[in-house]
């Protein structure tokens, strides 16, 4: 399943509502609510058991989505802004926070998130500006690698500027 071309449509979700989804620990999609499917503009069937990022907007910087795997696989919970795409390419923010699902043995067998609609404030006087930055600092090696390693620097880069953890920017914004 491949993502289609970005549109400058933005599209919303109700207050009121949450976007919810669990995967298996590949990250493929073994539950998603009506919300979700309605909003991303999918049926349920052709979710299951792809992977979550077919909802990846390509405006998502890299090293974003490496703090996030990195904090769950680690077994801890994390938050953080995402922008997605839906089917016909349009794109929606969500405040997402992830959390690793344990089996009785104390085992992680695969991953929890609800999504809420995010403060516009906190999108457009931060989280645009500094995702757009991490992007630029992505565009500028030559190799997947380098990139990666350009948008982590970038964004500890302005962590540290800012003398926090990344829970506590994101959490403050």
């Amino acid at each position: 399943m491949n993502s289609p071309p970005p549109t400058d449509r933005e599209v919303f979700f109700p207050d009121s509502e949450i976007i919810v989804s669990k995967t298996d620990l590949k990250g493929r999609l073994t539950y998603c609510n009506k919300t979700f499917c309605s909003i991303a503009g999918y049926r349920e069937a052709e979710l299951l058991g792809k992977p979550h990022s077919v909802l990846r907007h390509p405006e998502m910087p890299r090293a974003v989505f490496k703090l996030l795997w990195d904090t769950i696989m680690a077994r801890r919970e994390v938050f953080a802004y995402v922008k997605n795409i839906t089917k016909a390419g349009d794109f929606y923010w969500v405040f997402a926070h992830v959390t690793p699902s344990f089996g009785r043995d104390g085992a992680v067998v695969g991953y929890h998130s609800n999504r809420r609609i995010p403060s516009r404030a906190a999108l457009d006087r931060v989280i645009v500006p500094l995702y757009a930055k991490i992007r630029a600092a992505e565009a500028q090696p030559r190799n997947g690698k380098e990139a990666l390693a350009a948008g982590v620097e970038c964004l500890d880069a302005t962590l540290a500027a800012q003398k926090v953890s990344y829970e506590q920017f994101v959490l403050t914004i």
